[in-house]
């Protein structure tokens, strides 16, 4: 997003919260990324007094020296908040990357109406969603798209089948689902010698957390899904990135238990895979919480490295969910509605 808006005003200036890709594409970062990736009700408990001090920070900014355009981008416990207080405030909002009150969380559809004056969806159901619901909302493709254009598939060479394993990207992910999908891993090499199982390493992970792993790391997801004959992913966007690319796959989630048990009063989507929930359908099988063990991943995963109905039905449904995601330049299309915005001020 960065870099689109920066081909379209070179000398823009850009603030914002991110990592070390968004500080490179020249945003003065605010707050870094490894701050923010807290996930989970009881989790983010222990950062409360980060995120108040943040807030303290955002306010000042926008009363001393307000922008032109705030644009937040996912993340709506935070950037819910800064919509708000930049609408109050006079400063239009376009928010990129709705939050998902179809799923839970649905007050906050009635903020996102009276904060937001543009909202940029990038799943296809979202559009109709959020206009029934008065928000003007504008399907602009799923970013995805732009980045896995240029990465067509991969053969694996050899006789070999890589089995990817996609633990997360945050540390607490890593901690919860690299034991069970090594031990998933290990189940299948027992059955079928041939699979070679390969971890996909987050860049923003401790180093320690992967210490002991027996198979292989790779420091590139994206890379390692291209060669990989199927894939045990952690359920977010990988399983969307896993479905563009025609693998598959099978998903799995742990929570902390009391963030689980309130997310499952509160959650109400069928399925939790992002893949699932634009095909409209369970293809590939979820394993969530105690449901999630070695074995079970190992059935599930087994049938999905041969020549089966089940790989065949899951590649046609994976087509199905790539043509509703739309053509690429989901940035630039929004880099529009920013322009649009700024010129009706």
């Amino acid at each position: 997003m960065a870099q689109a808006l920066r081909r379209r005003w070179p000398d823009v200036q850009l603030l914002g919260l991110g990592g070390p890709r968004m500080a490179a594409a020249g945003v003065q970062l605010l707050a870094d990324l490894g701050d923010l990736a807290v996930l989970g009700l009881v989790e983010v408990l222990g950062r409360l007094p980060f995120f108040w001090s943040l807030r303290r920070r955002l306010r000042t900014l926008l009363d001393v020296d307000p922008p032109h355009l705030v644009l937040p981008i996912d993340y709506p416990g935070l950037n819910l908040w800064l919509a708000e207080q930049a609408h109050r405030r006079g400063v239009p909002v376009l928010y990129y990357i709705a939050p998902q009150v179809w799923a839970w969380h649905a007050q906050r559809l009635k903020r996102i109406a009276q904060a937001v004056d543009r909202l940029a969806v990038v799943l296809p159901f979202e559009e109709g969603f959020f206009r029934r619901a008065g928000v003007p909302a504008v399907f602009v493709g799923h970013p995805l798209v732009d980045r896995l254009a240029d990465y067509p598939r991969e053969s694996a060479t050899g006789s070999a089948s890589i089995l990817a394993l996609l633990p997360g990207s945050r540390a607490q992910e890593v901690r919860r689902h690299l034991p069970l999908m090594i031990e998933a891993a290990a189940r299948v090499v027992a059955r079928c010698p041939a699979v070679q199982p390969r971890v996909a390493r987050a860049p923003d992970v401790p180093a320690s957390l992967y210490a002991g792993t027996p198979y292989p790391l790779e420091n590139d997801a994206t890379a390692l899904l291209r060669r990989a004959r199927a894939a045990i992913v952690k359920s977010g966007t990988s399983t969307l990135e896993a479905a563009l690319l025609g693998v598959p796959f099978v998903v799995v989630y742990r929570l902390h238990p009391w963030t689980f048990a309130l997310a499952r009063r509160l959650v109400r989507v069928r399925h939790v895979a992002l893949a699932n929930l634009i095909a409209e359908a369970r293809i590939a099988p979820e394993f969530l919480q105690k449901d999630a063990n070695p074995e079970r991943l190992a059935d599930a995963v087994l049938p999905l490295l041969g020549a089966t109905p089940e790989r065949a039905r899951m590649l046609e449904a994976w087509e199905r969910v790539r043509s509703r995601l739309g053509p690429p330049g989901a940035a630039d299309r929004v880099a529009d509605l920013a322009a649009e915005l700024l010129a009706a001020r």
